[in-house]
């Protein structure tokens, strides 16, 4: 599966949070840049360690007027426990059937242990004020994700 087009629109969705509450990626156009970031699976290792570093920045987000979603296939339930358990301070978005991950081009085949399957690709979109699509990192480092993607929108927004 492709990656949206970067300078498009990006692919519009709604699904519920943590709190079972719809989210719709259009109300924050004209509003707030947006990171739309994949994640595999809540409290796992990989994964904690990811949010827990946009959690350390969110007033760094804040600053440069943007607003973070995180997207698995948990559902809500679990990742209400998981902002619990690691005091997130942002929107965690469920996407069971994985059907944004596939119009993002963030689900497809994996490889761990020796065995093949198909899985979230941990992908991050940048997304302008506009709601275009303005930078894909597909090359995520759990450790550094958060200033990664800051310093982009730094430097380029």
């Amino acid at each position: 599966m492709a990656f949206p087009k970067v300078g498009n629109l990006a692919p519009v969705f709604k699904l519920k949070d943590q709190n079972g509450k719809e989210i719709d990626l259009k109300s924050f156009r004209g509003k707030k840049n947006v990171v739309v970031y994949f994640y595999p699976k809540a409290m796992t290792p990989g994964c904690t360690v990811q949010a827990c570093g946009i959690r350390d920045y969110k007033k760094e987000f804040s600053k440069v007027k943007t607003e973070v979603l995180a997207l698995s296939p948990d559902m809500p339930e679990k990742l209400s426990r998981f902002e619990d358990k690691q005091g997130l301070n942002f929107t965690l978005l469920s996407d069971p059937e994985h059907k944004v991950a596939d119009k993002y081009g963030a689900w497809g085949p994996k490889k761990f242990m020796g065995k093949e399957y198909d899985g979230i690709l941990r992908t991050t979109f940048i997304l302008n004020k506009e709601g275009r699509l303005v930078h894909v990192m597909d090359k995520v480092k759990t450790k550094t994700h958060h200033d990664d993607v800051l310093s982009y929108i730094k430097e380029n927004l």
